[in-house]
């Protein structure tokens, strides 16, 4: 009788032993006596590993780097996951996949070691990738081939051979280095400000205050705001170094206080900044320049898509903020600049007027090498040194 896919295989007896077998692959594995306690602990260990490496068997042909991708991206689908949702993680992966599958998709995996890498990794220079995202890439590769061990699907010289290749250095390799995230001018800020929606000019000012990330702006609810002192509190429900298990409070001072407080007054638990909320605006002030007559042309409604393709959503996502200034960046003819910037430009103004240590924690950095990237150095300090020392 077939089996039916997706089942477990049984505890049998094989008659002309007396012992319990079960067969995996087509490959039957002795228990030892049928029936006995041992027997039934063997049974249960064979068929639990045999689950954990993706029901492959022991002694068959090595699984071909495909095969092994295949489960690695369903894996990756249920592991880098936040609040129900993929996060980029996983779908950094499959884009490094994508240029791994075409060249060595078929070979067995335990034939893809260092100088495979190498090949992958030349490949994705050739693409024109940078050169850090080319390390990451590769770092991506390498740790499904890790996982991939750990799930014996393949040998474990496989992965220390990965291991042995160092990543690209800047200045000797043909990889480009993007040029580092400067802070946005304020000039630009300004300029882009009057054409900006509403909601979303609000939400520039503000971040530009509080220096918080775009995913913790867009986050904002009532509940999460501790308003019980002149500085209110901000505990983000969810934030970017979560699963390090590490606290992120942002402080709300007065100056931000102002442009946030109308946002409040909605449900404890709706998001602050809503794009349906900036369409209601958008229409509303539309309908107070209006120069026809309300009797005249169309109602006050009308002309309204009853089925949008893309209906306004209840909260802005770090994408929809982006899309909103970039194209407020193209109407005020400047150069485009991303709302990750001003979380810079607030960095930087800390860290001239109060030191490196208090731009840290007003960023919610572990490290305070990681705050120098955020932080620029202030010019303005350095002219006034040259002037007195040299």
């Amino acid at each position: 009788m077939t089996r039916r896919p997706g089942s477990v295989p049984r505890y049998c007896r094989h008659k002309a032993s007396g012992q319990a077998i079960v067969r995996l692959n087509g490959r039957m594995h002795y228990l030892g006596r049928y029936g006995t306690k041992t027997s039934r602990l063997e049974y249960d260990r064979l068929v639990s590993e045999w689950l954990l490496r993706g029901r492959a068997g022991y002694e068959e042909e090595c699984p071909t780097v495909s095969e092994i991708m295949v489960q690695y991206v369903e894996f990756a689908k249920s592991y880098y996951r936040k609040n129900g949702r993929e996060t980029r993680e996983a779908g950094c992966t499959r884009e490094a996949l994508r240029v791994l599958r075409p060249m060595y998709g078929r070979h067995p995996a335990n034939e893809f070691k260092a100088l495979a890498l190498q090949a992958v990794r030349q490949e994705m220079v050739d693409l024109g990738w940078s050169r850090k995202y080319i390390n990451k890439q590769t770092g991506r590769i390498v740790r499904m081939f890790k996982w991939a061990v750990s799930k014996e699907l393949c040998d474990a010289e496989v992965h220390q051979s990965l291991m042995s290749v160092e990543g690209l250095r800047q200045g000797r390799t043909e990889a480009p280095d993007n040029d580092p995230i400067e802070p946005v001018s304020e000039t630009d800020i300004q300029s882009t400000l009057p054409l900006l929606p509403e909601v979303v000019a609000d939400m520039v000012r503000l971040q530009r205050l509080v220096g918080c990330r775009p995913g913790e702006l867009c986050g904002i609810r009532p509940c999460d705001i501790d308003r019980g002192g002149d500085v209110w509190i901000y505990l983000p429900d969810s934030h970017k170094t979560e699963h390090h298990q590490r606290k992120r409070t942002i402080v709300i001072g007065p100056r931000a206080q102002v442009i946030l407080r109308p946002y409040l007054l909605r449900g404890a638990d709706q998001h602050c900044f809503s794009p349906a909320d900036s369409e209601r605006k958008r229409r509303k002030a539309m309908h107070e320049s209006r120069t026809t007559p309300i009797g005249q042309g169309n109602r006050p409604g009308t002309n309204k898509s009853q089925a949008p393709k893309r209906p306004a959503g209840r909260k802005y996502s770090s994408e929809s903020y982006r899309r909103a200034v970039h194209r407020a960046c193209d109407s005020a003819r400047v150069s485009k600049w991303s709302p990750n910037q001003l979380r810079h430009s607030a960095a930087t103004e800390v860290r001239a007027r109060f030191g490196l240590e208090a731009a840290q924690v007003i960023l919610g950095h572990a490290s305070a090498d990681v705050t120098q990237v955020y932080a620029e150095r202030d010019f303005q300090l350095a002219v006034k040194v040259a002037k007195e020392v040299g």
